[in-house]
């Protein structure tokens, strides 16, 4: 029985292939378990001790998937998102506290100047050949001894956005990881026959867990390019027939649209489609279903569950457009306010549990005790589960900006732009867009002279490009409630064009 995330990769027949990289190598199963084993014995050779935390700012590739295992091997994997400015790779190289940094060779430039004084930089390659390369201008030791980590091991660390203007770190343990991946591989059918088509960002639990850990977990293939678009997403599936891919809605949404009438060629291998991350909308999916020939399924997962807490199941179980399914390997109930579960079919917080499930943030005692009750996490997240299991999403309790999966804390942005020197006050507030699901506005009181464009160009330079906003509103004053509060959720109507 897997007990750690390395343990997962024992299952892939040794000669089958593991990771295939459009105009680069291919992986076997055999191949990739050495190459992790390599990568973490470099590593250990430049320095890494267990339980440091690896930043990686790699996009995504065979490198992402390999580098994260080798650095879960004896220590912890922090992926970044490449396309961070500075600023916010300062915040989150200081908030995991890493000391190394892997970046592409001559790559990674702001990520570079953003590490604190001390850190190792590593350029991280696997080459066309499929030969792994890390060189660093550290000496490095004499021996590459590593110490592989237990299941109670941090082997992940990732960032989720909450109601506050700094990110909690939600710290992902080897059985955590191990049992989600599992999870997934099973509800799913996966097996070594199936080929994953990645299209996820890998710095992110969805595509690192869903497309590419739970299919390797299988004993599976994933193709994994190194740069994703939907415009590439069908040449792609011509050439490697997958049998299923997962996505966000917003990505399927565009894949959908730059596919040929009728059924696209390359869906003819295809068992089904996943969906995950936001709300998927129930005409989207009946047309997917039209146009693919398979079935759709919508999931929900979240960072602190691993990624997967509930899914619609495959034929010929009941896909219930709307729903994202019945929980899968984790307990779902819905909680009042107070604490005390709710009957099915009543309205209240979704809470989960279950062994993917994280037992507490990261040094953050506050989150925690708004977060746990009674062993169960609360998601923040409202809905209705009914007499057969099947969760249906109503909102959020939270104020998160959701676009197209990535969930956007409106205080981050609101910090940015009140750091500019002409903005008095600002808020943010997501607005329903017929792509993204929200999409990011913000109104500002400005003291001194600035206008959009500006204020524009400011946030472009300390924000990555899906957190700006895409409309700054300039006002005289903030809309308040009698009591001088600026109610978030009221603010789309408040700015709606008139």
């Amino acid at each position: 029985m897997a007990q750690t995330v390395i343990d997962l990769l024992e299952r892939g027949s040794a000669g089958r292939v593991a990771i295939l990289v459009p105009d680069g190598p291919v992986i076997t199963h055999a191949r990739l378990r050495r190459l992790v084993a390599d990568g973490a014995e470099q590593l250990a050779f430049l320095g890494v001790r267990p339980g440091d935390r690896i930043a990686m700012a790699l996009p995504n590739g065979p490198e992402a998937i390999v580098f994260f295992l080798a650095a879960a091997l004896g220590a912890t994997a922090c992926p970044l998102n490449p396309g961070y400015r500075e600023d916010e790779f300062r915040f989150f190289l200081d908030d995991t506290r890493a000391r190394v940094l892997l970046v592409p060779p001559g790559e990674g430039r702001a990520a570079r100047r953003a590490l604190p004084d001390g850190g190792v930089v590593i350029e991280a390659e696997i080459d066309a050949r499929g030969v792994l390369r890390l060189e660093s201008p550290r000496a490095g030791g004499s021996a590459r001894t590593v110490n592989p980590s237990g299941p109670d091991d941090v082997a992940l660390v990732l960032h989720t956005s909450g109601t506050t203007s700094r990110p909690k770190r939600v710290p992902l343990r080897h059985r955590n990881l191990v049992a989600s991946a599992r999870n997934i591989a099973a509800h799913y059918q996966l097996g070594e026959d199936d080929v994953s088509l990645c299209v996820m960002p890998l710095f992110h639990v969805h595509g690192l867990v869903a497309s590419a850990l739970a299919p390797l977990a299988a004993g599976g293939t994933v193709v994994a390019p190194r740069q994703v678009s939907p415009l590439q997403f069908w040449p792609l599936a011509r050439g490697y027939r997958p049998t299923w891919f997962s996505a966000s809605p917003a990505p399927h949404r565009m894949i959908l649209m730059r596919g040929s009438e009728g059924r696209p060629s390359g869906t003819e291998r295809l068992r089904f489609v996943r969906s995950c991350s936001s709300a998927l909308n129930p005409a989207q999916m009946a047309e997917m279903e039209a146009r693919y020939g398979v079935p759709v399924l919508e999931a929900y997962g979240m960072t602190e569950a691993s990624h997967q807490i509930a899914s619609n199941p495959l034929p010929p179980g009941a896909r219930r457009p709307g729903s994202v399914g019945r929980g899968t390997g984790v307990d779902i109930a819905t909680m009042a306010e107070d604490g005390q579960l709710l009957a099915a079919g009543t309205a209240g917080e979704v809470v989960v549990r279950g062994p993917s499930i994280i037992t507490g943030y990261e040094a953050d005692p506050v989150a925690d005790a708004a977060s746990f009750t009674g062993g169960w996490f609360r998601t923040g997240d409202l809905g209705i589960l009914d007499a057969e299991g099947y969760l249906t999403l109503s909102g959020r309790l939270r104020e998160l900006i959701n676009r197209g999966g990535e969930k956007i804390s409106p205080l981050e942005v609101d910090s940015v732009l009140e750091a500019h020197p002409a903005v008095a006050e600002a808020v943010s507030f997501g607005r329903p867009h017929p792509t993204w699901g929200e999409e990011v506005e913000a109104a500002v009181v400005l003291s001194g002279p600035a206008d959009e464009k500006s204020l524009l160009a400011f946030c472009r330079e300390h924000m990555a490009a899906f957190k700006v906003p895409s409309h700054i509103h300039i006002v005289a004053a903030l809309p308040r409630t009698a009591t001088g509060k600026v109610q978030r959720r009221f603010l789309a109507d408040a700015f709606a064009p008139k």
